[in-house]
């Protein structure tokens, strides 16, 4: 009886201690995590959308006479500067007309000279009255014909001339030629055939929609300033950026999909942006002060909208339901939910749980 009693004083004695050991042992690791405290800064407030690239200005090329395309003197992709010469049309047919046009012009010209004489000479003989006012006349009329028919001459020279100037086909404005439709050897149609197309590329336009609920704060931003904004490329290594700024708004919001087009200029002296390209745009129409913001990293969902997990004095975790804002490059703006000076978990989130003891990682 005494050596069962002994026994059971020694289990009640054991049981607590290997207990405690048993639990200790249990107890999970702190969670190692990465974490930033929450900051308060002005931020600014901005509009994004899919914007698409459009020339400057595009030129269609095409001849004003008909004849055989002789030269091409750029090819198929070349940088071309206003004034440039780009094609030529057989010119000869042009020359003989010109020639023409002016040996016409001197023929009659020398005409208008004897007429001319022939006036002056008439006009002293009627002075002295010895021939009729009759005769005068007549040679008066023949000098002012031949004069119209001389400036008449003057008029199919320049025609002709402006004609034989066609055959030379120059660059309207600077740019970049496209693909050529026709080639040397080709018979062009005036007026029809294409012949190649020029885009002027510096500077150069994005085009892009907002909704219309955005319109006012747009036009109100535009009316303190030239509105910032910038276009992003996202390529796989790098991220390419360009700022410009907001030169037109359409005058009629689409009823279909409730947007409005705008399009911004940008200076495109590197020549990264190109026609036909899709870009993302972003537009700056203010500034929002003393914002809260954190790190996008730290921002999770769940069934109830955002949380974070807010870290507390004694190195717990807690689940913080947050009400977000807008984003800005790798930042978010909280409307509700954190404090200024407060730690949130921006890396490790995956592993931890509401009162979770963690380790922090940052250094």
């Amino acid at each position: 009886m005494k050596l069962f009693i002994l026994i059971i004083i020694f289990l009640l004695c054991f049981l607590p201690f290997s207990c405690s050991k048993s639990e200790q042992k249990k107890q999970p690791p702190p969670v190692p995590v990465v974490i930033s405290e929450v900051s308060m800064k002005d931020v600014p407030v901005h509009l994004t959308a899919i914007g698409n690239v459009e020339a400057y200005s595009t030129v269609t090329i095409k001849s004003r006479i008909e004849g055989q395309l002789l030269e091409a003197y750029i090819k198929e992709g070349d940088e071309v500067k206003k004034g440039q010469l780009l094609f030529l049309i057989d010119p000869r047919s042009f020359q003989e007309a010109v020639k023409q046009a002016e040996a016409n012009l001197l023929k009659n010209r020398a005409q208008l000279e004897f007429a001319k004489a022939d006036l002056e000479r008439y006009e002293e003989l009627l002075k002295d009255e010895l021939v009729s006012r009759q005769q005068y006349e007549k040679i008066r009329a023949t000098y002012e014909s031949l004069k119209a028919t001389v400036k008449a001459d003057e008029a199919v020279v320049e025609h002709a001339k402006l004609q034989l100037s066609y055959c030379y086909i120059r660059s309207p404005i600077d740019g970049k030629i496209g693909s050529l439709f026709v080639h040397p050897g080709n018979m062009i149609k005036a007026n029809e055939t294409q012949i190649a197309t020029i885009n002027q590329i510096v500077p150069i336009y994005v085009r892009f929609s907002i909704p219309e609920q955005e319109l006012i704060r747009v036009k109100k931003a535009m009316t303190q300033g030239t509105l910032k904004t910038e276009v992003i490329l996202k390529a796989s290594d790098t991220n390419y950026t360009a700022v410009g700024k907001v030169v037109f708004i359409d005058n009629t919001i689409d009823p279909a999909t409730g947007t409005i087009k705008l399009k911004a200029e940008f200076p495109n002296k590197d020549k990264m942006l190109w026609p036909g390209q899709f870009v993302n745009v972003v537009l700056t129409i203010g500034i929002k002060k003393n914002a809260l913001v954190i790190p996008y990293r730290a921002l999770q969902m769940g069934q109830q909208g955002h949380y974070v997990f807010v870290i507390k004095q004694n190195r717990t975790a807690e689940i913080r339901q947050i009400k977000v804002g807008f984003r800005f490059g790798d930042e978010v703006v909280v409307e509700d939910g954190l404090n200024a000076g407060e730690t949130v978990v921006i890396d490790g989130q995956l592993r931890l749980t509401p009162g979770a003891k963690v380790e922090i990682k940052n250094k």
